[in-house]
């Protein structure tokens, strides 16, 4: 896989250069992008994969829903639904897609909505909802939409930094635009990250002067839901992993230190399940799987358990991102 990202340079340099025209047209105002009255925070990255969206949006949605009315808004990718979608009790995960109905799984309070054009769904959940405000799920290269506060996430084993376009790298937008970010986030870090490596990120990073950047790690919870049990408890059984995510790597190293045997069955991001494939699943003693995966097997399988997996900040890290958003929305009010 490697030598063919490598063969296939010439169409990553294409690629780039489509990207780095369209954000001109953007910056120089041939196309234009629109502000809203509601408060908008956007969370994404640079790069195809894993960073901990969903996981930051949970964040979000924890700091925030106490005091404000809020509404999340998703692309839903791999939904069987096409344009704007309102999720109520009844909408299906096919109908919602994996991680925004996860999201309406957890906070049944929060109003979740879908929409590939995100100006379009920002003005149905003003019409509609009327919250207070709306964060929006990896929406960060969509630049039709110009977010009042956006926090860019990139993973401590592949920062955009050094990546490159797609296909040859993991990128799928400039560099440069990591400069629109208020926060930049460096996901899933050893928990020892010392202080001297944290300065060498910073340093290769190149903060603007308006930028922070935050540090943070993956924290899995061992007791475990759907059937709930703690996660030692399946030390002594046959256990079998399923993931559907885009990088299954950390969870699998987590296991694995907890000392846990297991076999992994491994499909692509946002996999949606076949009949053939569930029946294999059936005769599985014990399942593990990633809750974003749950929501798509739960209603098709027993005995089946999810580990919730959340951001650890490093140091005051968390603190740092409370009071910035704090900051956002009174000065935003």
């Amino acid at each position: 896989m490697q030598v063919l990202r490598k063969l296939l340079f010439p169409i990553s340099v294409v690629y780039g250069l489509i990207v780095f025209l369209r954000n001109r047209c953007y910056d120089i105002g041939i196309f234009s992008s629109k502000s809203f009255n509601t408060r908008t925070i956007c969370v994404g990255n640079l790069s195809v994969g894993g960073t901990g969206k969903t996981p930051m949006i949970e964040f979000l949605v924890k700091s925030l829903h106490h005091d404000y009315q809020l509404a999340i808004l998703s692309r839903g990718y791999k939904r069987k639904s096409n344009g704007f979608l309102l999720s109520t009790d009844k909408t299906s995960v096919e109908d919602l897609g994996d991680e925004p109905f996860q999201l309406k799984s957890k906070f049944p309070k929060v109003m979740v909505a879908v929409d590939a054009d995100r100006s379009n769904g920002i003005e149905q959940l003003e019409q509609i909802v009327k919250p207070d405000v709306i964060l929006l799920d990896d929406a960060f290269q969509h630049r039709r939409v110009r977010p009042g506060y956006s926090i860019l996430l990139t993973a401590y084993n592949n920062m955009y930094v050094n990546d490159w376009y797609l296909p040859t790298g993991d990128l799928r937008d400039s560099k440069r635009e990591a400069r629109r970010a208020n926060i930049i986030v460096v996901t899933k870090c050893p928990k020892n990250l010392s202080i001297s490596e944290r300065n060498k990120i910073v340093d290769r990073i190149n903060l603007k002067e308006h930028q922070k950047i935050l540090f943070s790690c993956l924290s899995y919870n061992k007791d475990l839901k759907g059937v709930r049990v703690n996660l030692a408890v399946l030390k002594d059984k046959k256990v079998t992993l399923v993931t559907g995510i885009a990088n299954p790597v950390p969870l699998v190293d987590f296991l694995l230190e907890e000392g846990l045997t297991f076999d992994h069955m491994k499909f692509n991001d946002h996999h949606f399940f076949t009949e053939q494939e569930i029946n294999v699943l059936k005769g599985k003693e014990c399942i593990l799987t990633t809750e974003k995966d749950y929501v798509r097997l739960k209603s098709r399988l027993t005995n089946l358990h999810y580990i919730e997996v959340s951001h650890q900040f490093i140091g005051n890290d968390k603190e740092v991102l409370e009071e910035a958003l704090k900051q956002f929305m009174t000065t935003n009010s």
